[in-house]
């Protein structure tokens, strides 16, 4: 098992990883709409913030091996349900013809009062090769 950080997302805000890599698998942990390089929230709609949450967890898919197109289930995280279809839009665009398993689930909130928030589990690239 080992921890994967990556400057290219933001720091964990708390005591966890970023992901964990184990048996092939990537464990991502929750993104969400902070600039890597600021560790402030992207201010917008929730569209701008799913955008952010996504180029976060490509970020650190990336840094551990894997990739969008080797995503195997998200969840995405919501503060209001009534953003399913704005969001369910930047979903498709940024995941293309990946078509992993997810849930979406509403919740009361979210780190730093966000909108959205995108965890996931992947395969590594080498193992889905072999």
């Amino acid at each position: 098992m080992r921890t994967v950080a990556t400057d290219r997302a933001p720091a964990a805000i708390g005591p966890y990883s970023q992901a964990v890599v184990h048996g092939g698998i990537v464990y991502c942990s929750g993104q969400i709409a902070l600039d890597p390089l600021t560790g402030q929230v992207v201010e917008g709609s929730v569209a701008v913030q799913a955008d952010r949450a996504l180029d976060n967890l490509f970020a650190v898919l990336a840094a551990c091996g894997s990739s969008p197109a080797l995503v195997l289930k998200t969840t995405v995280f919501l503060r209001d349900m009534g953003d399913f279809a704005e969001v369910n839009a930047v979903y498709a665009r940024r995941f293309g013809d990946a078509r992993p398993a997810r849930a979406t689930v509403a919740v009361a909130g979210l780190p730093r009062d966000v909108r959205v928030e995108i965890d996931a589990i992947a395969a590594l690239a080498d193992a889905a090769a072999g």
